[in-house]
């Protein structure tokens, strides 16, 4: 997996300054000695996946509304020790939390990975788990039906036609990636 994503993370040009700190801070990442993926490495960080949703025709965004954070954000979560690679985390953790399997990959400029971010995390005495970082590698992907079901950490899920997504009650990490993606697909 850390060959795939750093090769991922090469091959990708980043659309803005903050994008390109994100990537030149996950390719320090990956070359870590200790497992950049396991959810118990915290220092900084680790690496998550996430996935935006197109519609199958294009025009709209699933979004969730995360359970925590009270955010409308796209699909994501952590990668599993049995996922083959980012793009398997994130299109499993679309299946857990919308029930959507049924996806095709989309590429923008002829990058495998739509947008690169980096958050932080407030720390959770209950798990034991201090403040640390999420590297959170996205991709893009289209559905093949319209049908979805909210589930996991999702406590809604929607539909929200991507020049509407600005006023969805969702943050700038998501907003720039919305940016790129409309960008790309208006002709």
């Amino acid at each position: 997996m850390r060959d795939s994503l750093r090769r991922l993370l090469q091959d990708h040009p980043p659309s803005d300054a903050t994008e390109a700190e994100h990537q030149r801070r996950m390719l320090e990442l990956v070359d870590i000695d200790a497992s950049p993926f396991a959810r118990h490495h915290f220092d900084p960080g680790h690496f998550t996946a996430s996935a935006f949703v197109l519609s199958p025709d294009s025009t709209k965004l699933l979004l969730i509304l995360h359970g925590k954070l009270g955010l409308w954000l796209q699909p994501g979560g952590h990668i599993d020790p049995d996922d083959d690679d980012v793009h398997a985390a994130a299109r499993r953790e679309v299946a857990e939390e919308t029930g959507i399997s049924k996806l095709a990959a989309v590429s923008l400029g002829g990058s495998l990975l739509l947008d690169l971010d980096i958050h932080p995390i407030p720390p959770n005495p209950k798990k034991g788990e201090p403040k640390h970082e999420h590297f959170d590698v996205r991709i893009l992907l289209r559905a093949h039906d319209w049908e979805f079901a909210a589930g996991s950490d999702a406590a809604d899920a929607r539909w929200v036609a991507l020049e509407e997504v600005e006023d969805s009650g969702t943050d700038d990490s998501v907003l720039r990636a919305v940016r790129r993606i409309r960008r790309e697909l208006t002709p």
